[in-house]
């Protein structure tokens, strides 16, 4: 039976800025999956969508949206700063747990590259509170000095063909201290465009936030 969706487009209010944002809400939601993408990407990137399309499916809201303002995109540098981005998935995540469509739900993180490294650090300053982490492609060793701290499971994904991203994250899974696995995708590179890689990483990522992410019985959960 087909999943009935609710789509929100979202209007994110920090302080004196506005981010974009793209929430998906599947019928009584098990949890909550926010998106930090990658460098030069935003919330419309295809691979994310389509992660996001089999998380829904699993019962998971989704919510896409752009780390940066269009002024600050302009800032190549920006992109790369991930301490202002790591900032920006705080806030965002305190938004979210603020919402009435998503107040109360269990909160992952999926990492798609740099955003890997802003996903990890958020983790780990929320400690418990992130039920699970995913990182695609991701580049965990920029947040080395935070990865002991990080204590919700986290799932490392790469490409077979990625040859410095995979020592990057075989070192960054070494500092893991929790629950924690490296998939690499055989035959598959760093954006896993080969055909049926990112379909690939899509289960695999589906069912490791099905397994971690688990309503919080102490709290009342968003149903509609």
């Amino acid at each position: 039976m087909k999943t009935t969706l609710k789509y929100i487009s979202v209007d994110i209010k920090l302080d004196s800025l506005t981010l974009k944002g793209n929430l998906v809400v599947p019928h009584k939601a098990v949890g909550l999956v926010l998106f930090s993408h990658g460098s030069g990407s935003s919330r419309l990137s295809p691979r994310n969508n389509y992660v996001a399309e089999v998380l829904q499916e699993k019962g998971l809201a989704t919510l896409l949206f752009d780390l940066l303002t269009a002024v600050e995109d302009r800032v190549y540098e920006n992109r790369f700063n991930i301490d202002l981005l790591t900032k920006r998935l705080i806030d965002v995540t305190q938004w979210a747990q603020r919402q009435k469509e998503t107040k109360g739900l269990p909160i992952g993180y999926f990492g798609a590259s740099t955003g890997a490294a802003s996903a990890l650090r958020a983790a780990a300053f929320y400690g418990k509170d992130i039920k699970a982490v995913v990182s695609r492609g991701g580049r965990p060793d920029m947040a080395s000095n935070d990865l002991h701290k990080v204590t919700a499971p986290t799932l490392l994904i790469v490409g077979g063909l990625d040859d410095v991203v995979i020592k990057l994250n075989e070192m960054a899974y070494q500092k893991l201290q929790g629950e924690r696995a490296l998939e690499i995708i055989p035959n598959a590179s760093h954006l896993f465009e080969e055909p049926g890689k990112l379909e690939e990483v899509a289960r695999i990522s589906a069912n490791w936030f099905a397994k971690y992410i688990q309503p919080d019985k102490t709290k009342n959960n968003v149903q509609e």
